[in-house]
């Protein structure tokens, strides 16, 4: 056996906790930066004005509410423990009198419904439907389950044990059982008047949906085929139902190295009749095949003759408009952007969405807010600045819409946009001890891979920049993700800013990098060919970011660090496995470190004609092909409740290293989860990636 050569996990522990000693004044700690706001989950209720979010303060999950005009943020919950329980699916009924949400699970994650232990507790906790009366303020827990929906009055529709449920909550009748199908049931959608239900059935290789309306009568499957059908949406009327159509079955086994289209359709159905006709057809090109963005076809039936759909075939993830009249598409929101996080108006007459757009030259590595018209198709820029907009939804008070907003020095908190005026809510709610006002302002920069291709990042600069620094690279994950100028509207990504800023604080030069694969600059950029598992060519704009800092005058060339978690770690481990030289130490959180296990087949399954080459180009894109080149040292971390990235890709590589008899250091978190959902594991991560970094660049 060989000799296991790493730093003992209790002594890593100790290392994490000790101050950073480096030559630059202590203006603030790894924790105190953690401590920003982080709310999520936005949403309104037209009939009473008001708004309602979750907020994480330091672990402590909580809802909050805010009633215009004044909108003074109010908390209704009590749970003040960091105990990693997150809060999803926040939605007022529709006459406002009751909110209900999911305490527990990792939404962000596979295996959403399953419960988060990162107490470790001898028995488990679990993933449950809460309500709260708004009227009496009471808060309790209805019963396990997982994805509400309300239906009619105050009527609730939820999965549970992978059936549909119904609970009445103006009913003394127990939570019941409604639906007991075949496949994974899901996507619950109730029609206008509440009394209908759309769901959708996967059943593997294909998926249906289907209408239940009563009890008694047989589920009606609406036009059933061998395809896969999702995302159903109701006419305003509830007369009829759209939906997407993709490809269903497996397919034959065509070569694995080639881009093709994939194919996607809009159909319609007649509810009644269960008649169904295809409205839209995708251009079969590249650009034009199924949505990779966040967020999917964001397919929406706002008034009876149009729908609205987001298609990426102008080369950037726009949204369309279809007249069911005289079936032509109209493009709702031209521009070199992308577009995110779409809402409707409750009249239906508009629509608000989020766009790394505006005035400002940089503005792609921002946020800003912009509504349409669906009646006249008018377009406009609603925020502009040097600000991050997000998350939009109108208040149901004429055009006015709440989001949430952060800047570069300042974390997210809710907002209020009224006629140009915009008013932040909470501000209290950031801790005292956060530092804002020693934060730093990052900047856009350009760079460029060996191969040509433009990258783009965040330079990170400290105050004290007068003589040659040490540098980190920081590589984000997804990779469907970008890092911004400002906090990010995703919590792991705030996370990491944090990291920065403290990096930078320390008396790093830090380079944020968006690399190819990444969204926010175009088709070409976010979907290029020989990535991944097929090439990794993205590895050359992580090696380009390290050789541009590399050539800053305030850089020491020779003290660049790296780090990143997720397909981020995955880069970094290529970074160090690769260019041990260039890049002197690196922190892999969570990484995914084999591309060979993609290709692994039965016996006597077909195999597509470049199945062997495409298995010899996937083991060459991982790290574990170069390992013999790796003498970085590195800082593995990973929680084994990873839901994202699979435990065993940490295992597997540690495993190589004690074969080789190469030195690691490691963290190991148990029962967390890929987001760190207890706030102490969080800082425990983070302080133990800049000390590791300090011990190694800044000794």
């Amino acid at each position: 056996m060989p000799t296991l050569r790493f730093l003992p996990l209790l002594a890593l522990f100790i290392c994490s906790l000790l101050p950073v000693l480096s030559g630059f004044g202590q203006d603030f700690s790894m924790a105190a930066v953690s401590k920003f706001s982080f709310p999520s989950e936005l949403t309104a209720n037209a009939s009473q004005s008001s708004i309602a979010w979750a907020m994480n303060e330091q672990g402590k999950r909580n809802v909050y509410v805010a009633q215009a005009p004044e909108y003074q943020p109010r908390r209704v919950t009590d749970f003040l423990e960091d105990d990693g329980q997150e809060i999803s699916g926040l939605q007022f009924s529709e006459d406002g009198e009751y909110l209900v949400f999911v305490r527990g699970g990792d939404h962000g994650g596979g295996n959403a419904s399953r419960p988060v232990n990162t107490r470790n507790l001898p028995l488990m906790t679990n993933v449950a439907i809460w309500t709260i009366d708004l009227g009496t303020g009471k808060t309790e827990s209805l019963i396990e389950g997982d994805d509400p929906v309300w239906g009619a009055g105050h009527q609730l529709a939820f999965i549970k044990n992978g059936e549909i449920w119904m609970k009445d909550l103006d009913s003394d009748k127990a939570p019941h059982s409604i639906i007991q199908n075949r496949g994974r049931l899901g996507e619950l959608h109730f029609s206008p008047d509440g009394r209908q239900l759309a769901f959708v059935a996967n059943r593997g290789t294909h998926s249906l949906i289907g209408i239940y309306s009563d009890p008694a009568k047989p589920i009606k499957w609406l036009a059933p085929s061998f395809q896969r059908d999702q995302s159903p949406r109701w006419s305003p009327d509830g007369k009829s139902l759209a939906f997407v159509r993709t490809l269903g079955g497996s397919g034959a086994a065509l070569p694995l190295m080639e881009k093709r289209h994939q194919p996607w359709e809009i159909w319609t159905a007649d509810v009644q009749t269960g008649e169904a006709k295809m409205q839209w057809k995708a251009p079969e090109t590249l650009r034009g095949s199924v949505p990779s963005t966040h967020g999917g076809f964001n397919l929406h039936w706002p008034i009876q003759d149009q729908l609205v759909y987001l298609s990426y075939e102008d080369g950037w993830p726009h949204l369309y408009s279809r007249d069911l009249r005289n079936n032509s598409s109209t493009l709702l929101t031209p521009g070199n952007f992308m577009v995110e996080q779409l809402s409707l108006h409750p009249d239906g007459q508009s629509l608000v969405f989020a766009a790394n757009g505006g005035d400002l030259p940089d503005d792609r590595d921002r946020r800003h807010l912009a509504t349409v018209d669906l009646t006249t198709g008018t377009f406009e820029w609603k925020s502009a600045g040097q600000g991050i907009e997000a998350y939009p939804v109108f208040t149901g008070r004429e055009d006015e819409v709440a989001f949430f907003s952060a800047t570069p020095t300042r974390p997210l908190l809710p907002a209020i946009l009224n006629e140009e005026q915009i008013t932040l809510l909470g501000e209290e709610l950031i801790p005292g001890e956060f530092p804002q006002a020693d934060l730093i302002n990052p900047k856009h920069v350009q760079f460029t891979a060996a191969d040509g291709t433009t990258v783009y990042g965040q330079l990170f600069e400290p105050s004290d920049n007068t003589s040659p620094k040490p540098a980190v690279v920081f590589v984000h994950g997804g990779p469907q993700r970008q890092m911004l100028l400002g906090w990010s509207y995703m919590d792991y990504y705030s996370n990491t800013y944090a990291i920065n800023q403290k990096l930078a604080e320390m008396g790093f030069v830090v380079l944020s990098v968006n690399y190819r694969l990444g969204i926010g600059y175009g088709y070409e950029f976010h979907r290029p060919s020989g990535t991944y598992y097929q090439g990794a060519a993205e590895y050359q704009d992580i090696k380009a970011a390290g050789q541009y800092l590399a050539g800053l005058e305030q850089v020491n060339p020779e003290r660049i660090g790296i780090y990143g978690g997720s397909y981020g770690g995955y880069l970094t481990a290529m970074a160090l496995a690769r260019d041990s030289d260039l890049f002197k130490v690196g922190v892999d959180i969570s990484g995914v470190h084999d591309m060979d296990h993609r290709y692994e087949l039965p016996e006597g399954v077909e195999v597509a004609p470049d199945y062997e080459e495409a298995k010899r180009i996937a083991w060459e894109s991982s790290p574990i092909a170069d390992l013999d080149q790796w003498t970085s040292p590195v800082l593995f971390i990973h929680s084994d409740d990873d839901r994202n990235v699979g435990f065993y890709h940490s295992a597997d590589l540690a495993r190589r290293f004690d074969e080789l008899g190469k030195p690691y250091d490691y963290l190991v978190i148990p029962g967390d989860t890929h987001h760190w959902m207890k706030f102490s594991n969080m800082v425990k991560v983070n302080e133990a990636t800049v000390n590791f970094l300090h011990k190694h660049l800044q000794p």
